[in-house]
């Protein structure tokens, strides 16, 4: 990827951190950093169960004007941005002109473009053990309160949770089956957490959907046919049918 440039001033989030950047590397839209915004962390080897419950919860933030934070890794983290983008942030653990990890890159790229990216750490910069712990302070210190999608015991996520706690942010948590997630359940368990048991309520707490903000859902609020949204966007309204953002009642288009 490309360089990055030098973001000033820091984000005030950061100020109040017991150890903030001395520097922060962005490349993308800074305009994200004053939106509401939700840290959204967990496994990189997800659920199929997680996976799809993560992208719906950062689908419903994005749609109401929320910025999803995560850390650009594997597994949930992509999740959180690919059902958020554009309005998504991810912090590094590298320099913005390395591309890591490799599988994401298309990801990245993107979200260099249309998101933003934000690094502590100057280009050519590799990741290492501790940079990544660094990492989640920052994912974690963004966002209003922070969401552990599934984590194990003494995990990464795990760490992010204890940034949460000495911050006095609020934890959310999803539901799971006995003998998954163990880390979530416990959090649960010592009550570190709350439990989401419904996605779009949750979202509702930190924004309100706006149709004016997607062209599509705009021209559907106005109560059109089938047959004209067909002809307005047949690709959106198959994609928007599938995500359950519209449904069809008596001919009509009906955003939900």
């Amino acid at each position: 990827m490309k360089g990055s440039e030098l973001l000033n001033p820091l984000p005030f989030e950061f100020k109040a951190l017991k150890e903030p950047p001395s520097k922060i590397f962005y490349r993308g839209d800074t305009s994200l950093l004053t939106c509401p915004k939700v840290s959204i962390v967990g496994a990189r080897k997800a659920y199929p169960y997680s996976r799809n419950i993560t992208q719906n919860l950062a689908s419903e933030l994005s749609k109401r004007g929320v910025c999803v934070v995560s850390g650009g890794a594997m597994g949930i983290d992509a999740l959180a941005h690919e059902g958020a983008f554009p309005n998504t942030i991810a912090v590094l653990a590298n320099g913005l002109n390395i591309v890591y990890p490799k599988v994401n890159k298309k990801l990245l790229q993107k979200m260099a473009e249309k998101s933003l990216i934000l690094s502590e750490y100057e280009d050519n910069e590799e990741a290492r053990s501790y940079t990544f712990v660094h990492r989640n302070r920052l994912v974690v210190a963004l966002g209003e309160v922070l969401v552990v999608a599934q984590a194990d015991l003494n995990s990464g996520s795990m760490r992010s949770v204890e940034f949460a706690l000495d911050m006095g942010k609020k934890i959310f948590v999803l539901p799971h089956r006995l003998g998954e997630s163990a880390a979530t359940m416990q959090l649960l368990h010592e009550n570190k957490a709350e439990l989401i048991t419904d996605i779009k309520a949750f979202a509702d707490m930190f924004g309100s959907i706006n149709a004016e903000l997607d062209p599509f859902l705009n021209f559907c609020s106005n109560g059109v046919s089938y047959e004209e949204a067909l002809a307005f966007d047949s690709a959106k309204l198959f994609e928007y049918e599938l995500c359950a953002k519209i449904k069809v009642q008596n001919g009509k288009i009906l955003v939900i």
